[in-house]
């Protein structure tokens, strides 16, 4: 049995990427050093010029990125703070998201962003805390948000053997989390949901670190309610089948989702929920306000994040 880190899980897939296939690169700014934990001790083991450190452009390396995999390589690129996909979101979503499609399949980007600790961290604030990954599958590149290291091992495993380009959200919130691994780590499918906890009264779906939460509300409230937790895990394409089986077993749903309320991914999974006809009672979903600029003090931080005590409520009031 190994005590796996959520950062560890991350390293040990891209460690396990480089090794076994040679197309395989990495770009961003201080990938050497490994400041994120992603590519700690990486550059030692496969070289500068696999694990390259970059100067500080973001719409540079991911430029480069693209035409690496457009002949044949698979890179991995870092971006160390969310809100620097905001400088890149043409190259991603105009040129590399497209070159596939607008070619028939004879073009392909097999292109991993990595955003080690997306979303907040305390005392973050505005310019550096948000969790854009609605926007992108929105977009409709794969779009992934793993909650336990198990999951982030998988699923970059995955991303990186995809030919298409795939956004790997790995949220702050869930940095700290620690894994009893007694199997070997497996690649994790994209576009497959996770069950956490089975239940019968309440459906309630969380997005990355809010897993946790999700099943610290559902255990403390067992005694009363029996709570499924679902983690889509990837966000596009979503698992609507997952969530249509869960609706039917239980009637009811609660999502909690770490990015702003209006046309956020909790919306999408409601308008699923709505359209599937599954529902005895009004969908409910606990988000960030509308328009939230995370503040640096971390009192008013934290109180315009999702909660446990805003998802115990919203569990208590979808099942009066």
């Amino acid at each position: 049995m190994t005590l796996l880190s959520y950062p560890k899980a991350l390293n040990r897939a891209l460690a396990d990427a480089l090794a076994d296939d040679p197309a395989v690169c990495v770009l961003g700014e201080d990938v050497g050093a490994g400041l994120a934990g992603l590519t700690l001790g990486l550059q030692q083991r496969f070289g500068a010029d696999r694990v390259v450190d970059t100067p500080l452009s973001e719409q540079a390396f991911t430029s480069a990125a693209i035409g690496a995999a457009l002949v044949g390589m698979r890179p991995v690129i870092e971006l160390q703070i969310p809100s620097l996909l905001y400088l890149v979101l043409e190259q991603l979503a105009n040129q590399a998201h497209k070159f596939s499609l607008m070619t028939g399949g004879q073009a392909r980007v097999p292109l991993t962003v990595v955003v080690p600790g997306s979303g907040s961290r305390s005392g973050w604030a505005g310019q550096h805390s948000d969790h854009p990954y609605s926007l992108f599958a929105h977009i409709g590149m794969k779009t992934l948000v793993p909650a336990t290291p198990g999951d982030a091992y998988g699923l970059l495993a995955s991303a990186i053997r995809d030919d298409d380009p795939v956004v790997l959200f790995a949220p702050a919130g869930a940095l700290a989390v620690r894994e009893d691994v007694t199997a070997p780590l497996v690649p994790v499918p994209i576009g497959r949901a996770r069950v956490h906890r089975p239940g019968t009264d309440v459906t309630l779906v969380a997005v990355g670190h809010l897993v946790h939460d999700a099943l610290a509300v559902a255990e403390e409230l067992a005694p009363e309610i029996s709570v499924e937790v679902l983690d889509p895990r990837t966000l596009y394409p979503l698992d609507r089948a997952a969530l249509t089986a869960s609706l039917a077993r239980t009637g009811r749903l609660v999502v909690a989702d770490d990015s702003n309320r209006t046309s956020g991914l909790a919306a999408e999974l409601l308008a699923t929920a709505a359209e599937s006809g599954r529902l005895s009672a009004p969908p409910l979903r606990v988000t960030r306000p509308d328009g939230t600029v995370l503040p640096f003090a971390p009192a008013l931080d934290r109180a315009l994040q999702p909660s446990r005590d805003a998802l115990r409520e919203a569990v208590l009031t979808a099942v009066k």
